[in-house]
């Protein structure tokens, strides 16, 4: 099933992403993760690529598994980083083959150790230009990114915005945020896209925090927000892993159902490939 046929029913629509293993791990690994996510029988699962379209392939192969052994929907992501188009012609070709239908479509991060983005001569320098590419096939349905508190290299939200209509009028279905931890901005957000008239299905993408160190780096990465009750937490219990867990879940639990209560299209629920803490949210909030 196409993403683009799995909104605007009487109940929000419930994700979850993972990531492939580290190169030198077997990509069994996973797919004892994606046994337990099943159970959890979420929407569809989306599967990343490493940074600069790094495990590419693995990625590729696990949304495979996803797709045609567990029977569940998936979404893969696709980068332009560092990717002539031949090289993208040929991973939409294998996903097509697949009938893998779904993609969410990225300009992508720099691969690590380096700074700077580099695009490929033959490639695309931006998402837009990577979702009018696709959308050419008429086979894809395609979810793009959002930024509800703005992008790091365009700190104007309002300019944010425009970027965001103009990938919208190229073809997406569906638009799946970046983590937040304040729903505050999320919903202000959501309201300035109403008005921009970008009406398409938004995800609200949620990181429980499981450990506070990770969260400190993720967010100094991506620039979200922690809020104070959360900012207070993690210094209570940041150095108990046991009670920092507990905490952050309980936290992710208040979140997500504040969210559901003001009639979110989705819940996007970045895992990161924890099955146990991910059955701990969805039992706790009736979703499964």
């Amino acid at each position: 099933m196409k993403i683009s046929a799995m909104f605007g029913g009487e109940k929000p629509v419930v994700s979850f992403e993972i990531f492939p293993p580290k190169p030198d791990l077997p990509l069994d690994t996973v797919f004892a993760t994606l046994e337990e996510l099943r159970d959890l029988k979420p929407a569809y699962i989306s599967v990343t690529y490493g940074a600069g379209g790094s495990s590419s392939s693995r990625s590729i192969d696990i949304a495979d598994k996803v797709k045609n052994v567990y029977g569940m929907e998936t979404v893969a992501h696709l980068t332009c980083v560092g990717a002539t188009r031949e090289t993208i012609d040929a991973v939409l070709d294998r996903l097509q083959a697949l009938g893998i239908e779904n993609i969410l479509a990225l300009r992508g991060d720099p691969p690590t150790g380096e700074d700077a983005v580099v695009i490929s001569d033959e490639g695309f320098c931006y998402a837009k230009d990577l979702i009018a590419h696709a959308k050419q096939r008429n086979f894809f349905s395609i979810a793009a990114a959002a930024y509800p508190e703005g992008h790091l290299e365009c700190r104007d939200l309002d300019q944010d915005i425009e970027y965001l209509k103009i990938k919208v009028d190229q073809g997406v279905d569906l638009l799946v945020t970046q983590l937040f931890f304040d729903n505050a901005y999320f919903y202000s957000f959501r309201d300035k896209l109403a008005r921009r008239g970008i009406c398409c299905p938004m995800s609200a993408g949620i990181m429980p925090v499981l450990n506070a160190a990770q969260i400190k780096r993720i967010t100094n990465l991506c620039g979200a927000a922690i809020p104070d009750e959360l900012a207070r937490i993690m210094a209570r219990y940041g150095g108990l892993p046991a009670e920092m867990e507990k905490a952050g879940l309980d936290f992710a639990c208040r979140q997500m159902q504040d969210l559901l209560d003001n009639k979110v299209d989705g819940i996007h629920l970045y895992t990161m490939n924890k099955a146990r803490q991910t059955r701990i949210i969805m039992e706790n909030l009736g979703l499964v």
